[in-house]
């Protein structure tokens, strides 16, 4: 859970003013564990920041560190005490309003980390995780999902859900949803994948292809294409509640929880925007189709030379391919 922003708001006002000396001023808001945590303003340009000190962590100067819009991390000594301290920092160009709820979910995640675990370097990790989480959000826009990308992740949603019903232990389902971090399939699972398509048209079932690539089982299989049809219903649920499913099924695993939050923000899903979602869905079915040779599709192999980037939309249900329920494609996959 976050911490309350007011905390680093009040932090920040406290600290602000016109010093003309270069260096940090900075405030205790509480540690994480063994990772302390300060907000701080640099000066002379009064930026706020929120400063993570690891006692026991060396860090290479070669490590890439993120660089949002809006924001940037890097190396800092505050208080030349020899620790390794990160400053998460808002530009000049960077909203006050999101930098502060991304501080303020970034030292949450920290405090729920530590009722796992003390180990610094697992706590770097999950620090840099968040905030490149954060990056993918920003580079996005930063803004509340359209009406295409909310279906398209309540699509995935459902599936992710129905995995861990259908077995598949939590970590793994969420380890292997990798499509808020722009991998070419939603799901990479075992040695195989799925690309999971969501619609709520009543008239067929349209499915957009977005590359030569997306259903290229060359390098993963075997390949699946999960069709998700839905239809919007006063009594569904909202993309809220999709969340909240998926996330009590987690089962308290603090590390997919963790997870979870990460690939849910690189996915464009902010919180705050909640009431941004009010509309709401029913289940109607999954389906899932084999990608075999005989798949309606178009791959670098099989369009003519010269072609290299392609996007095209295929009927779900004009195919007659093979299909499968998903506990036996988890099989297939060797992912249970």
């Amino acid at each position: 859970m976050a911490r309350l922003s007011s905390e680093f708001e009040v932090a920040w006002q406290s600290l602000s003013g016109t010093h003309t000396e270069a260096g940090w001023r900075s405030i205790n808001v509480g540690s994480a564990g063994p990772v302390s945590l300060h907000a701080g303003r640099r000066f002379p340009e009064n930026e706020e920041a929120l400063l993570a000190g690891f006692k026991s962590v060396k860090m290479s100067s070669a490590n890439a560190l993120p660089d949002g819009q809006g924001f940037a991390v890097e190396r800092v000594d505050p208080h030349g005490d020899g620790e390794t301290w990160l400053a998460l920092t808002r530009k000049g160009s960077g909203s006050l309003e999101l930098f502060t709820a991304m501080a303020s979910d970034v030292a949450g995640a920290l405090d729920a980390a530590v009722l796992e675990t003390t180990d610094e370097s697992r706590l770097l990790r999950l620090f840099l995780g968040r905030v490149r989480a954060w990056q993918e959000f920003m580079r996005k826009g930063a803004r509340a999902l359209g009406p295409d990308a909310e279906i398209g992740l309540i699509g995935e949603l459902v599936v992710l859900s129905a995995m861990i019903v259908d077995g598949l232990p939590p970590h793994i389902a969420v380890e292997g949803w990798v499509g808020p971090q722009d991998a070419v399939q939603d799901f990479e699972l075992g040695t195989g994948a799925i690309e999971v398509k969501c619609t709520i048209s009543t008239v067929g079932f349209p499915a957009r292809i977005g590359s030569l690539e997306q259903l290229d089982d060359s390098s993963r299989q075997p390949l699946y294409l999960a069709g998700v049809r839905m239809r919007q219903s006063q009594v569904g649920k909202s993309l809220p509640d999709f969340v909240d499913r998926a996330t009590s099924l987690l089962n308290d695993d603090t590390q997919a929880l963790g997870h979870f939050a990460n690939r849910l923000i690189s996915a464009g899903y902010f919180s705050n925007h909640a009431d941004r979602y009010p509309r709401r869905f029913e289940l109607t079915d999954i389906r899932l189709f084999l990608v075999s040779a005989d798949f309606p599709r178009m791959t670098h192999s099989t369009v003519p030379l010269g072609v290299h980037r392609a996007v095209y939309d295929i009927d779900l249900d004009k195919i007659a391919g093979q299909t499968a329920d998903l506990a036996t494609a988890l099989k297939s996959m060797g992912a249970v």
